[in-house]
């Protein structure tokens, strides 16, 4: 498969879905086209080869690009173009990979959520602050995309979606260029379709060759639900939920 096939490929899904998920802030068309077609034809004057060779990644809108906007989910910053890219959007590049566009993110990656809807249910919310990412990966626009997270912004949108979320160590993948929210525990993350692609990606963007090989482990995890201080304070819906996931898994209560 070319590189330019894939990019149409992902252009023609979200010609199909935008209007009824809108995940994307920004999508560079012609950008994403032409690199493609510079990466297909050998013509590497500017551009590397890497180990994410022409897949198209989506990048949230809090983190800083060059030549696209970076808004921040903010009217207040309506066409900010950032003097220079985040580092984590410099290693992607300089991996090969083609950015089709910017994601849709909460107001500053907090409370005030965008318009994009989740995918497998237009009534239901995608989940925050990583919703645009999270919609594009599972409904097939991008096989990758940034997320970001100083909670929960990438674990439940990824849940809420149907993807892979994966909220590394912090400091894993560098911050510089991104949006600050709180310092001590904001987290450059990726959302994928697979454990192997999220790992094989973060991998690549911290440059620790072990995460890109990594195995998954033959026999399940073993989980138990520790019933907090707080569990009498949660919603009837979410207790019960619990329960029946406990229930079917055989999870220890201590």
């Amino acid at each position: 498969m070319s590189c330019e096939s894939l990019i149409r490929a992902s252009l023609t899904r979200i010609d199909a879905r935008e209007r009824e998920v809108g995940a994307w802030a920004y999508v560079d068309r012609d950008a994403a086209l032409a690199r493609a077609r510079a990466l297909d034809s050998g013509d590497q004057t500017g551009l590397r080869s890497g180990l994410l060779h022409g897949l198209a990644v989506g990048v949230k809108d809090i983190i800083d690009t060059a030549d696209m906007p970076t808004e921040y989910g903010s009217p207040i910053y309506a066409g900010n173009r950032p003097r220079q890219d985040a580092a984590c959007v410099q290693r992607l590049k300089a991996a090969g990979a083609i950015i089709l566009g910017k994601t849709v993110t909460t107001e500053f990656a907090f409370v005030q959520p965008g318009g994009t809807r989740n995918p497998h249910d237009l009534a239901c919310t995608p989940g925050g602050s990583s919703s645009g990412s999270a919609a594009a990966v599972a409904d097939g626009m991008v096989p990758l995309a940034f997320g970001t997270q100083t909670a929960g912004s990438i674990i439940r949108p990824a849940a809420y979606c149907g993807c892979i979320g994966y909220k590394p160590s912090f400091g894993l993948i560098n911050r510089a260029g991104v949006k600050p929210l709180a310092d001590r525990l904001d987290t450059v993350g990726v959302l994928a379709r697979t454990v192997e692609d999220a790992a094989f990606f973060a991998g690549v963007l911290s440059e620790r060759p072990a995460l890109r090989h990594l195995a998954v482990p033959s026999d399940p995890p073993r989980f138990g639900l520790y019933r907090t201080p707080m569990w009498e304070e949660a919603e009837p819906a979410t207790a019960a939920a619990l329960d029946t996931a406990r229930g079917r898994s055989n999870m220890p209560v201590p």
